[in-house]
């Protein structure tokens, strides 16, 4: 029977609440359009892309298991896997019963009617050399020819049966006794012996095809004696090291060997905290951040950052977000890489600006905004503080980098390793989180190249408040318990609410306790200039700061004014002075557009200018008492002026002040719609609002599957799979020759609602990639969509999409 039909008869068996447990740990398998039958289900349990997904989400005794069994080739008992696995103590047996439910709840592992254990053939892959060892030996038998197994059976002392097959039985049933395998190598040369033990615990070594030279020689001592017997295979060419075939490796490790098998987690050396120490740590460390995030998000509104030619934004960028917005590296990246995934920020040209959904969220309260860039942090396939290139740069989705799941699984391992702690107890050293996540989640760890496991990691949830002392916080619970409402409730509880006053000293200071209000940072942005972020930010005034806020439209009277409404007492007579002196020296030059005039009522002070050598840049020349020409045009005299300390504004062409302050820039949520295409007779589709698929009830999905026919009648000879539904359904299934019955169906549900999907294609230099398409349009034998990975219109054959997801599960 097929990995399908086993697992098809075994879901058929479960009861609803066990289906509906497999469904709600693998979504991916029940997204729209739902599977119509076990059997279907079942297919798309089996496909390479959904195994991947679960793959990374087990713990190290699970990856342990399903290794022992991928190593095995064919399926095995219970026992027999114990026995593998060295599982024979009562408390170790139990272990591995619970190791096995686990896997059987995501139906990677079930059991047949014979109580052998069968595994989905995609998670084979997972390991090149599953517990070291090489392929079994009747794989390795068939590229060996009759003649040549004959040999290897008179070497063995064993008559050769006449036919092919009989001789390959005959050797496979002599290697299969581990004894009489041990007992030949122990009697074999000991140039013979000492290769083969060395083979035997050491991972097997390949190589790809050489297309031109000779055969690899039997130049180690004792092969020759080895590969006569069929203890060591070569394959047909001759290339490449001979191969021990998985048997006889384990021949001879020995009856004492097993596989590692590690069911209890590391202990960390733990210390006492009581739990309001932990809510006021977590409080201190988002309330800080929530800070920082205003005033980034401020600079970034003020000032969109430009993006790399290759995509992101640059370390230089960072370096000046992080200076006008007093934040550190971390802080930035964290708050760029978690607003960019939420739409907050989007690309606008050669820069990322914020968009629409900016002035919505930036109206919210700090609790409400810490809440959507801490779920968003919660999601991120990436990890923002960890450099990934020699540019340093961060937003690689602009880049077209792939999203990265073990990075979004060290956070699942993490707070998973956090909440096991006993309550009151906490790591006494965040570092020992490190090999605890490696146990939960151990695949998560390739994604990173922390001299200490998850360093950046757990850098990142304290940074954000979701590990306090070495515990996990009631924000961290809240994530875990994937609740947006808790999440709410509690960053409502933990954070205060924004400030709206400041408190003005006689040293030209503005201090905030906590978060300012947005209409505070934003006063405060343009008439001084920002020191410090964080629990406490301070701002100081200056003449050049207040003469920024007059030239952006501001009278003096109503910097006054705004000041004196957010002061929590009377306006310090410093600043009072600091902006009635700048209002008295602004404007008293005006620049305006010829190329240029400068102009103003003081004789004196234009003839000051003229004889500047500061100014000598831009060949004054003085055609009247009040009147200057300049080379340079209007904005280049503008700011040599002002970096000689004068005050000038700018006139427009009809003599009027002109305001410098430039309206917010605002970058589109989504691209615009393509226009329809004459060769498509303007059938194309433009996305919808919302192209993410609706949550799925796995309740009624289960109920619904466990109600109909284990498998639907398949019209198509080919086998290719049901009925269809739809004729989109149809046509797809006539082009895209390589697509499942349930692929098909996922794709034409895609072209008939509008949504998003994601494809393995296979270009014409035969290179897959996983690409995101969303607006698609059918014009058989091609499919028209904008393409994720491009940020462009492509034109893709349907006959080389050989795998369909979900997007949000690719």
């Amino acid at each position: 029977m097929t990995s399908r039909s086993t697992l098809t008869a075994w879901l058929a068996g479960l009861d609803a609440p066990r289906l509906e447990r497999a469904l709600a740990l693998r979504k991916d398998v029940s997204a729209p359009p739902e599977p119509r039958s076990l059997d279907e289900l079942a297919e798309r349990l089996l496909r390479p892309g959904s195994v991947a997904l679960a793959l990374p989400q087990l713990p190290l005794p699970c990856l342990q298991a399903a290794e022992a069994l991928a190593a095995s080739g064919t399926p095995m008992s219970c026992g027999a896997l114990a026995k593998t696995l060295g599982a024979t103590t009562p408390t170790t047996v139990r272990k591995l019963d619970a190791v096995l439910e686990a896997l059987a709840d995501r139906a990677l592992v079930w059991p047949d009617g014979d109580g052998r254990l069968h595994m989905a053939a995609p998670l084979r892959q997972a390991w090149e050399a599953p517990l070291g060892l090489d392929a079994p030996l009747e794989e390795l038998l068939e590229g060996v020819t009759s003649e040549e197994l004959r040999g290897m059976l008179v070497a063995l002392g064993i008559k050769p049966p006449g036919t092919r097959q009989q001789r390959t039985a005959a050797i496979l049933h002599h290697h299969g006794d581990p004894e009489r395998i041990a007992s030949m190598v122990a009697k074999a040369p000991p140039s013979a012996r000492e290769l083969l033990e060395h083979r035997a615990r050491s991972a097997p070594r390949h190589t790809e095809f050489i297309a031109f030279g000779a055969p690899e020689p039997d130049s180690r001592p004792g092969e020759r004696w080895a590969l006569d017997r069929g203890l060591l295979i070569r394959n047909r060419h001759g290339y490449g090291p001979a191969r021990m075939p998985a048997e006889v490796a384990l021949a001879l490790r020995g009856p004492d060997w097993h596989a590692p098998f590690d069911p209890v987690p590391p202990a960390a050396e733990m210390m006492s905290v009581a739990a309001a120490e932990v809510e006021r740590e977590a409080a201190a460390a988002a309330t800080g951040f929530a800070a920082h995030v205003a005033s980034v998000m401020s600079v970034c509104s003020s000032a969109p950052p430009a993006r790399l030619k290759s995509g992101g934004i640059g370390a230089r960028e960072l370096v000046r977000i992080g200076k006008d917005a007093q934040a550190d590296d971390v802080t930035v990246r964290l708050v760029l890489e978690a607003s960019y995934s939420v739409g907050i920020m989007a690309r606008d040209g050669r820069r990322v600006a914020p968009t629409q959904k900016y002035d919505a969220w930036a109206a919210q309260e700090p609790a409400a905004q810490f809440a959507v860039l801490l779920q968003a942090w919660w999601n991120l396939a990436l990890t923002p503080s960890q450099a990934r290139d020699e540019e340093n740069k961060t937003l690689p989705a602009l880049a077209g980098a792939p999203p990265c799941d073990g990075c979004l699984q060290a956070r699942r391992g993490l707070l998973t390793a956090a909440a096991r702690f006993p309550e009151g107890l906490g790591a006494r050293d965040a570092t020992d989180l490190g090999p605890l996540v490696s146990w939960y989640r151990p695949l998560a760890h390739l994604s990173f190249q922390d001299e200490a496991l998850f360093t950046t990691a757990v850098r990142e949830a304290e940074l954000l408040g979701v590990i306090a002392r070495g515990a996990l916080s009631p924000l961290g619970a809240a994530l875990l318990a994937g609740n947006a409402e808790i999440l709410a409730t509690e960053c409502r509880r933990l954070l205060p609410r924004a400030t709206g006053t400041a408190r003005l000293g006689s040293d030209l200071t503005a201090v905030v306790s906590g978060t300012p209000a947005v209409s505070l940072a934003e006063l405060l942005d343009a008439t001084a200039d920002r020191e410090t972020s964080g629990v406490a930010s301070v701002w100081r005034f200056s003449a050049s700061s207040i003469r920024r806020a007059l030239d952006a439209g501001l009278a003096p009277d109503e910097v006054s004014a705004e000041l004196t409404a957010v002061a929590e007492g009377p306006l310090p007579q410093p600043l009072s002075y600091l902006i009635a002196d700048a209002a008295r020296r602004h404007g008293r030059v005006r620049v305006a557009p010829a190329a240029c005039v400068i102009h103003g009522d003081e004789p004196s002070l234009l003839a000051e200018l003229a004889a500047h050598r500061g100014l000598s840049s831009l060949v004054l020349r003085q055609l009247a008492p009040t009147v200057l020409v300049s080379a340079g045009p209007p904005d280049q005299t503008l700011a040599a002026l002002r970096d000689q300390g004068y005050a000038p504004v700018a006139e427009a062409p009809d003599g009027a002040v002109r305001v410098e302050k430039a309206p917010p820039r605002r970058a589109a949520a989504v691209p615009s719609p393509r226009k329809p295409s004459a060769k498509t007779g303007g059938r194309l589709t433009t996305p919808k609002a919302a192209e993410v698929s609706e949550g799925v009830d796995s309740h009624t999905v289960a109920a619904r599957l466990l109600a109909a026919p284990p498998t639907l009648p398949d019209p198509d000879p080919s086998g290719a799979g049901g009925p269809f539904g739809t004729d989109t359904e149809e046509i797809v299934a006539a082009y895209a020759k390589q697509l499942t019955y349930a692929d098909v169906r996922q794709f034409g549900h895609a072209l008939d609602t509008g949504t998003a999907i994601a494809i393995e294609y296979v270009s014409t230099s035969g290179s897959r990639t996983v690409r995101t398409l969303s607006r698609l349009a059918l014009d058989p034998p091609y499919l028209e969509a904008w393409c994720h990975l491009r940020e462009a219109e492509r034109v893709f054959t349907l006959s080389r999409i050989h795998g369909v997801m979900p997007p949000e599960h690719a």
